[in-house]
Order: C-alpha cells, then sequence, then structure tokens
C-alpha cells in the first residue's frame, strides 16, 4: 500500500509539474509582490504569521529570525526580527547569512543528477566503481567498549549512489550519529563529520572513512548519515573539478545565489549571523565545542561538506527552491529537466520511513498522503528539509508555494515557530 501511495504521489507531482509549467514561464524569477493585491494568499492571514513571529521574538524563543514567503514566484514576504547577535545588540537584517547545514543536501544532491543527466554514471552503479576504498564494504558485527576495537562480516552488497543518496547506504554520523559505537570508531579513526577549521580534504576523508564498518547491509534500512559527504568527492572525481567550484559555476553563479557557498569572504562575514544558545533565560554566543562556530569564516577553508557545510540567506535558498517549482529552471538557465525532476521527487525508499507521514526521493523529503491527512505540512508532493541549526524550509508543487525559517541557535529554546510557520503559511493559501 505505502509503495502504491508513493506512486500516486510521484505522479500527482509530475501532473501539478505540468500545469505549474503552463501557467508560467519555466525560468520565472523571484520577484516582490509590490503593492498589488495578493493573489493566492490571505493578506489578514499572512498578518498572523508576522504576529506570531513577533511573539517569538518577545516571548524570548529565538534571538532573532528571517522568514521569507514565495506564491507562484512572487515574494509576498520577507522580514527580519530580532536580533543577529545578542552581545553587541546587532540587529537582524533579511540579507543575513546563516549556516544552513543538512540543507546543504539538497544542493549537493542535484548537482549529482546534473551530472547524472550527461550521462557520466547510472544511480545504480557501486560507489566503489568511481572511489575504490568503497570496495568489498563490511558490516559492524561486534565491538568492545574497552579499546574501541571491533569486528566486521562481509556485506552481501556494495554501496550504490543511490544508497548514497537515500541515506540507506548503512553508513553513520560519526558525532551525531544515535550509535554510541559509530560515534566511537568515526572519532578514533580521525573522521570529519561535519564543521571544520582544520586544513581537510574532503578526498581525504572519504577515503578514510571507506575503511569503516557499516550499519547494516546497503539498502535495507534508512540511516542519516555523511553519503552526501561521499557525493560531494564523488562530484570531484566524475567531474574533474573541485567541488565548491563546481557548485558555484553551475548552481549558484547561474541562479544569483551570490550569498551561497562553504566559506565567506571577509565582506559576507559580517553579514554571518551569531550561533546562540539559552543559558539561565539569557542569549549567549555558542561556544567553541566539537567544531568551532565560525568556521564559514576562519580556519583553512578546504573543507567542502556536501552533508552541511554551506551558508546561505533566506532569499538565495528561495531561488533553488523556485528552480524546482519551475520544472528545472531558473533565471534563463535550465539546471534539470523536468523528467528527471519527476525521478527526483518519487518515493526512493519504499517503506523504510514507516506512516511517518512522509518519503524521501533523491533529494527531499516528500509530503506522503499520510502527511496530508495529518495536517498542517503540505499537500501531496510537498518537500522539505531543515538545518542543525534550526533552519528549515518547505516547497509545495500544487499550490506553488514555497516557506523559508531561518535561525541560528543550538540547545532548548522552547521555540515553537517552525511547526507554527508552516501550519500557518499553508492555512494563509487561498
Amino acid at each position: 500500500m505505502k509503495k502504491y501511495l508513493g506512486m500516486l504521489a510521484s505522479m500527482f507531482f509530475l501532473v501539478v509539474l505540468s500545469v505549474t509549467a503552463l501557467a508560467q514561464s519555466p525560468s520565472t524569477i523571484l520577484a516582490p509582490v509590490g503593492k498589488q493585491p495578493l493573489q493566492g494568499f490571505s493578506a489578514s492571514r499572512l498578518d498572523r504569521i508576522d504576529q506570531m513571529l513577533d511573539q517569538t521574538i518577545a516571548d524570548n524563543q529565538v534571538p532573532g529570525l528571517v522568514a521569507l514567503i514565495v506564491k507562484d514566484g512572487k515574494i509576498v514576504y520577507h522580514e527580519a526580527k530580532g536580533l543577529a547577535d545578542v552581545p553587541s545588540g546587532t540587529k537582524m537584517a533579511k540579507d543575513q547569512i546563516f549556516r544552513i547545514a543538512s540543507q546543504s543536501k539538497a544542493i549537493t544532491s542535484t548537482a549529482v543528477m546534473m551530472l547524472w543527466e550527461e550521462g557520466k554514471f547510472r544511480l545504480d552503479d557501486p560507489i566503489s566503481k568511481y572511489i575504490p576504498e568503497f570496495a568489498n564494504p563490511k558490516i559492524l558485527a561486534g565491538f568492545r567498549y574497552a579499546d574501541s576495537s571491533y569486528s566486521t562480516k562481509p556485506s552481501p552488497r556494495e554501496i550504490t549512489i543511490r544508497h548514497l543518496i537515500t541515506h540507506t547506504s548503512g553508513l553513520g554520523y560519526g558525532v551525531i550519529d544515535g550509535n554510541e559505537q559509530m560515534k566511537m570508531i568515526y572519532q578514533k579513526a580521525g573522521i570529519v563529520d561535519l564543521f571544520t577549521t582544520e586544513p581537510v580534504k574532503i578526498g581525504d576523508n572519504i577515503k578514510k572513512l571507506a575503511k569503516l564498518p557499516l550499519h547494516h547491509e546497503p539498502g535495507t534500512k534508512y540511516t542519516y548519515s555523511e553519503g552526501l559527504d561521499v557525493l560531494g568527492y564523488f562530484i570531484e572525481v566524475v567531474s574533474g573539478m573541485p567541488f565548491d567550484q563546481f557548485l558555484k559555476t553551475r548552481i549558484f553563479d547561474p541562479m544569483g545565489m551570490n550569498n551561497t557557498g562553504f566559506y565567506l569572504t571577509d565582506a559576507q562575514g559580517e553579514k554571518l549571523v551569531t550561533i546562540h544558545r539559552k543559558v539561565n533565560n539569557e542569549w549567549e554566543s555558542f561556544p567553541v565545542t566539537f567544531y568551532d562556530p565560525d568556521y564559514p569564516k576562519t580556519g583553512a577553508k578546504t573543507f567542502f561538506s556536501g552533508g552541511a557545510g554551506l551558508s546561505s540567506t533566506a532569499e538565495d535558498y528561495a531561488k533553488f527552491l523556485q528552480m524546482y517549482l519551475n520544472g528545472g529552471a531558473y533565471n534563463g538557465t535550465r539546471f534539470l529537466s523536468p523528467t528527471t525532476i519527476k525521478t527526483i521527487m518519487s518515493n526512493q525508499v519504499g517503506d523504510l520511513l514507516g506512516n511517518s507521514g512522509k518519503d524521501y526521493g533523491l533529494a527531499f523529503g516528500l509530503v506522503d498522503e499520510n502527511g496530508v491527512a495529518q495536517g498542517g505540512i503540505g499537500s501531496l508532493g510537498t518537500f522539505d528539509w531543515g538545518g542543525y541549526f534550526n533552519t528549515q524550509y518547505f516547497a509545495d508543487p500544487v499550490t506553488n508555494t514555497i516557506g523559508i525559517l531561518m535561525k541560528q541557535t543550538q540547545g532548548g529554546t522552547g521555540d515553537e515557530s517552525a511547526w507554527k510557520f508552516r501550519q500557518m503559511v499553508f492555512s494563509a493559501v487561498e
């Protein structure tokens, strides 16, 4: 039944995509709604959203945020609230730059699929065909806490590119892994999981990662992983370009995503929002822990994490999502074909996510029939994800609506704006 619903969702998305393409130019670019009356979006309910976000700041749930809503290619709401840096009292601005962490994954996935369209590989190719160190993978079979030693057993099958892009490879996620044993194995091996100011290259890191044991046989479970970091290096191998340069020349520059990248210039660094945590109900800058919060603007600037390394603005990321709603084109450039987008928006993990209301495609989480029934998270085929520092996005191909909410916090804050924002955005669509 689940597989049937996934197929239905994919078919529905393609129909909606075709209708949308007829209704607008495939290269529709973001534009402010100006003084024209809102079409298909309630002005009074937009005010509700604004008031909710004001209250979120007033209640001290977050120190600051930027919210953006797009309807039919028009920016109907774009506001900055609160502070970008509490210690200095710096006010938040609309063009503030945020560490988007796992929102990087969809961009990396898009780059992979652009190369796939060029016939560079097949999705079910073993990754060892391109990165030989991944040949003959092993699965964790036993672990000794005393010295972090472990035993393994051979995997019945190899890791494929599809497994990596869908988090079904069996790879772990080191310091944020849910399995303590895998955390210890990754740490002992010196794997860089997320953010670093050290002079590390992704190729060196991924080759070390390839030698470590897997959680499980590839393709049998959904385990959030460093698969997209592997694919960042894979893009270098297949394209012959450094990963950061591939993204800049093939995606960011043609889309006009001028404030998106792994590392920031001095001028961009001035716009980077401080990561905050709440201590005794007061906001303070997050300290150096297993990462330096200033990683996007200091240090060696050599590690291009496809899974978590990018920083961006709300408007830049909306351009990327609008490209998908446009059917693969933006700003006069075609990045993906509509048929490729159909594949990307198809359920790729079968029943592995259960009845959560979400499926997973080749770049995004996807709202399925159960999710529609839950209410408040979008129409069938709505695609979404978020980031480690409490950024979020969603895009609905049925109502042609994008929502982005950017924050930079760590730890418990009592913040409820994420679910309220999404629920209220869809409640405002007419």
